[in-house]
């Protein structure tokens, strides 16, 4: 009989995924824990296994569509001799499955045990606008808060005409506690075939991380400082510290550092680690300092995270940054390993450039960008000479942080970076 899967709720405010890619098609057969999907939330990737074993009988979304949890996202025919459907037990068409508990040492497959599970529907209790993926889509697209917007379809569900209403600048009701975020609409750009071209789908993360960056822009007002750090002594210093991390297997970059002296920065200035609660319009300074790296992946620009920073040895934090390094890369990250930051460090290495002003990491106050160390001619007690200098750039968010705070911060960064001994000193 039919089994009808329900997508399940893969991460804590997490109301929907974007089918980035089927792994199956109807008609194949598929084993108990096969990779059978890969959805993108507003978190993570996460690759789905198969709940059951049996043959793939219908699949309700395709790549690039957007499937509600609590859904139901495909159909399995697992050849059982009951009903296999969800029961409609609470009226809202998510009930119970049954999947097999691993079988007992020296005991047959078929006697196994079935245990139930309970699909749950995540968006029940919340306060959210009802309204299509179709719809949400075109007001991510837009920047049109769904919760601003005023419902005018059957039970209060928002149409795709309320959405170009508002962003248009036609009436919305706010929701309360909430500020309105202005929008422009703008009508879809065509892009005429003028010769050879490619044409990939605009969707998984590269459009992820599109909508996270205009979100950004469009929320926070950016403002960007930048400041040259000689780095001379902190080479000479990483330098000396290379050969007892080859040691204990650490490979000693210059973020660890950098992520120490962000901290200690941080600390000074706890308005660049906050972020505004926009529907309780609180400022929520944190007291922790969970660090972002910015770093290209495989399918985009990914920020892995080092979470309790300031708790972490230069060794330690080390490690941690090229295992999540590591991760990103082989695009093997958890969820756990790609949210929850603080505050995010965008550097590029060796490719770094000389200057960028890099756009906040939302819902964050500011983005520090690091960039290339390079020797160049430096005045010194009235001489030339040859130092190894390197700039960095805060791009903060003018809403809650001022001008003297993005600067203040970056000047302690730079004071830490120029003189390690301060920074060890810091660091007891």
């Amino acid at each position: 009989m039919a089994f009808e899967f329900h997508l399940p709720d893969i991460g804590e405010g997490v109301v929907e995924g974007e089918i980035v890619a089927w792994r199956v098609a109807e008609g194949d057969v598929v084993t108990l824990d096969q990779p059978i999907v890969e959805i993108m939330t507003d978190k993570a990737t996460v690759e789905i296994p198969s709940p059951r074993a049996g043959r793939i009988a219908k699949i309700n979304y395709q790549a690039g569509q957007i499937c509600p949890v609590g859904k139901v996202l495909l159909v399995i025919d697992d050849g059982g001799t009951a009903s296999t459907h969800a029961a409609a037990g609470n009226g809202n068409g998510h009930g119970h499955a049954a999947v097999k508990a691993p079988a007992a040492p020296g005991k047959a497959p078929e006697a196994q045990a079935t245990l139930p599970i309970t699909v749950i529907d995540a968006t029940a209790g919340r306060t959210r606008a009802l309204a299509t993926p179709a719809t949400r889509r075109l007001a991510r697209q837009l920047g049109v808060e769904l919760a601003a917007v005023s419902p005018t379809g059957k039970r209060g569900r928002v149409t795709s005409e309320d959405v170009k209403r508002t962003a248009a600048g036609g009436s919305a009701v706010p929701a309360a506690g909430t500020a309105m975020v202005p929008a422009k609409a703008y009508a879809p750009q065509a892009i005429t075939q003028g010769g050879d071209e490619e044409r990939i789908p605009f969707r998984g993360m590269r459009k992820r991380i599109a909508e996270t960056m205009t979100r950004s822009v469009h929320t926070a007002a950016h403002f960007t400082y930048v400041e040259e750090v000689d780095m001379t002594e902190l080479v000479m210093v990483r330098d000396r510290a290379r050969s007892r991390a080859s040691e204990r297997g650490v490979k000693l970059t210059y973020l660890p550092f950098i992520v120490k002296a962000v901290v200690s920065g941080l600390k000074k200035w706890p308005m660049l680690n906050a972020s505004l609660d926009e529907s309780t319009q609180e400022i929520v300074r944190k007291k922790y300092y969970h660090v972002g790296i910015a770093a290209q992946g495989p399918q985009g620009l990914a920020v892995s995270v080092v979470r309790d920073a300031d708790r972490r040895s230069i060794f330690d934090l080390a490690r941690e940054i090229d295992r999540l390094g590591e991760t990103v890369r082989n695009g093997t990250a958890t969820r756990d390993d790609l949210i929850g930051s603080t505050f995010t460090i965008s550097s590029l290495g060796k490719l770094g450039g000389v200057m960028a002003t890099p756009i906040i990491n939302f819902p964050e106050v500011a983005i520090m960008g690091v960039h290339k160390i390079e020797e160049k001619p430096a005045v010194r007690a009235g001489q030339i000479v040859i130092r190894s200098l390197m700039n960095l750039s805060i791009s903060v968010d003018h809403r809650l942080a001022d001008g003297w705070d993005g600067a203040m911060f970056l000047q302690d960064v730079k004071t830490l970076l120029e003189d390690p001994t301060t920074m060890f000193m810091e660091m007891i």
